[in-house]
């Protein structure tokens, strides 16, 4: 029962609680000051890891943890300042036998060594924060306080889409940690609900300490089965963070909800650090009798004497019993979405692959459904580093690191190779990187489903090696220039073949559709390197190159010049030889003519040659009557006639 100081005028001194106020408001300053150094301890480590790995299941942890000792801090201080008011109630009723001498001694003595400070502190307090303190208690506004900061610290490490990692084996270490100071609380909350008859606040502090146990003993099993194969301790450290949040929340409700409380300095303060949350961390858990005990206490309702709440109860179990069983029988109920399949196993073995739909089978765990993927397709690269999901780009922003393709950047897709070298005609090796890409699915025929689930366990790491062994294989015997030089298309043909066969021995299930080698280089550091060799290969093989097409044209032009001479030698002796053979053909005919006309043939021929002669020349016939010769005179000479018009000179030709 609270204590009023206007009404109760009991001896104070005969309370147990007033009596261990003041071990008891030293203990909860102890306890205050352990959960702050712990909690400043974890922040601190927190920023630390935020830097180096943000994606890790630490951060989670270390907030979520942080987060529930805060929690601790909002109600053992409540605690505290009930304490302190019950120690200083005692002190000034055993002040009040003191006579009034020596309070006016008091007074004067306090009235010497007030300052100037303190009069300005008081008129400040006074004025601005008395009305507030008046409205809302001190340690309401502290409860406020700090489960809004607990709030602030689960909201910044929630985040269910964590990648899972490997941790190293330091996460063994910090598990036995959090196992050791889960022990210390549980020894404090053992030690607060054994003092509960002689401290009111013992108990509901003590469930407060069992929820920061909970929140320890899941951080411990979190880390210890973390790996980079499994997500669930991922999830599981996330959803931790669920225990502190509703905690916080209902204090932060029941220390608003106190501001229409009335406040009196003279009734004992109650504590408003309770949670009904916690005390549901009973065993075994009664949350209706907690309920009932509440509206009792409160409000002076009973409701076990209500006949509706009795039948309630009384029908509660089969009720529910019912409802257990028919939500039994639904779990034989399965939907197959429109990409999958599934495979049914009752009694543990294969029977059927259901098609995409509704399927009833019997329920578990009698029978089961595994889901398969139905023709779903995935992008893999050879390199293990892809696991780390990248952040999206935004549409508008620059354009994201792994979109660099220039051959002085690392990146975490590619995967180095040794390939053959040769270096002053010896064996060498050389390392390139190289980006390959298999795209691959489950194949669409059941047997496949089948093998996928059953024969394999995780079928990325199975191509991904796979893949691995291949790729060293085939390009232990190749070198650079041949990578360079050769057709792609034909190489990522050649290793996905090599590939699947491999992966149809092993009965994966796994059909790859296309295989891309996207990029063939030289490792970042090494590229500038290359660079200029290549470089300098490039202009020699391009000055050998020019060379031998100078070297061609000069025998082309070579022999297109022979080949002209030579059919135009050949040309001529044809044409010599047709026309002597022409002109024999002509001989012989003259010939006989010559032997059959005799001289008419010998004159027609004459008139001819002659007809041909005077067709294109100039002529003058001079009649062989005019000097009495026998034959006419023909002048074929062209005439010219004189420069001179006047001169007398002429000339004529017979």
């Amino acid at each position: 029962m609270r204590v009023d100081l206007e009404t109760n005028h009991a001896e104070l001194e005969a309370t147990p609680r007033f009596q261990l106020a003041s071990a008891h408001k030293r203990q909860l300053q102890f306890c205050n000051i352990g959960f702050t150094l712990l909690a400043s301890l974890l922040i601190f480590i927190w920023l630390v890891v935020a830097i180096f790995a943000p994606q890790s299941i630490w951060v989670p942890l270390q907030l979520n943890i942080t987060a529930m000792m805060i929690v601790l801090i909002a109600s053992f201080q409540s605690a505290w300042r009930i304490s302190r008011w019950r120690e200083q109630t005692l002190t000034e009723q055993q002040q009040e036998e003191t006579t009034e001498e020596h309070k006016e001694i008091k007074q004067q003595a306090d009235t010497k060594q007030s300052n100037a400070f303190q009069t300005l502190f008081q008129e400040f307090f006074e004025r601005w924060l008395k009305p507030i303190t008046t409205a809302i208690s001190i340690d309401a506004i502290w409860i406020i306080a700090l489960t809004l900061l607990a709030l602030m610290l689960v909201a910044t490490g929630w985040n269910l889409t964590l990648p899972s990692r490997a941790v190293a084996d330091s996460a063994y270490l910090f598990a036995g940690l959090a196992l050791l100071a889960a022990f210390a609380l549980l020894v404090l909350e053992r030690y607060l609900a054994a003092n509960q008859n002689e401290w009111p606040e013992a108990i509901s502090l003590a469930m407060l300490v069992r929820v920061a146990i909970a929140t320890l003993v899941v951080s411990a099993i979190c880390l210890s089965y973390a790996s980079s194969e499994r997500t669930w301790p991922l999830r599981i450290a996330v959803l931790s963070g669920l225990l502190p949040t509703i905690v916080a929340l209902e204090l932060a409700i029941r220390a608003i909800l106190s501001a229409f409380t009335p406040q009196r300095v003279s009734l004992e303060p109650k504590l408003f650090a309770t949670s009904f949350m916690a005390e549901l961390l009973r065993w075994p858990p009664k949350p209706m009798q907690l309920m009932q005990d509440g509206l009792f206490q409160r409000f002076g309702v009973d409701l076990r004497q209500v006949w509706a709440f009795g039948f309630i109860k009384r029908a509660f179990l089969p009720v529910v019993t019912l409802m257990i069983f028919c939500g039994w029988l639904l779990s034989g109920v399965h939907e197959i979405p429109i990409n999958g399949r599934g495979i049914y196993e009752k009694f543990g073995k294969p029977v059927v692959i259901f098609k995409p739909g509704l399927h009833t089978t019997l329920p578990w765990p009698f029978g089961r459904v595994i889901n398969v993927e139905n023709g779903v397709v995935h992008e893999l690269t050879a390199s293990s580093d892809e696991n780390s999901l990248a952040p999206l780009t935004p549409a508008e922003g620059p354009a994201p690191e792994t979109a660099n393709r220039l051959w002085d950047a690392t990146h975490r897709s590619e995967k180095s190779q040794i390939i053959a070298s040769r270096n002053d005609g010896k064996q060498n090796f050389q390392i390139v990187d190289m980006d390959v890409r298999f795209i691959y699915r489950i194949g669409l025929t059941d047997q496949d489903a089948l093998d996928a689930t059953y024969n394999t366990a995780n079928l990325p790491t199975l191509i991904r090696r796979t893949a691995s062994r291949i790729l060293v294989h085939d390009f232990a015997g190749r070198t650079l220039d041949d990578l360079l030089s050769e057709q792609r298309n034909e190489l990522s043909k050649d290793v996905g073949n090599a590939v699947q066969k491999d992966l149809d021995q092993l009965n994966s299930g796994v059909e790859l559709l296309a295989t891309a080698i996207e990029a063939i280089h030289p490792p970042a550091k090494a590229a500038n390197a290359y660079h200029k060799v290549q470089s300098a290969q490039i202009e020699v093989q391009a000055l050998i190159a020019r060379e031998k097409g100078k070297a061609a044209a000069e025998i082309d032009k070579a022999r297109q010049q022979a080949s002209l001479i030579e059919d135009g030698a050949d040309a001529n002796a044809h044409q010599n030889l047709s026309k002597a053979k022409a002109d024999g053909i002509i001989f012989d005919a003259d010939h006989a003519a010559s032997n059959i006309a005799g001289k008419t043939f010998l004159r027609e021929q004459y008139y001819q040659q002659l007809i041909q002669g005077m067709s294109h020349a100039n002529s003058l016939i001079i009649d062989s009557r005019i000097h009495g010769e026998k034959s006419p005179t023909l002048d074929f000479r062209s005439f010219v006639p004189p420069v001179d018009p006047s001169s007398n000179n002429t000339n004529t030709t017979h």
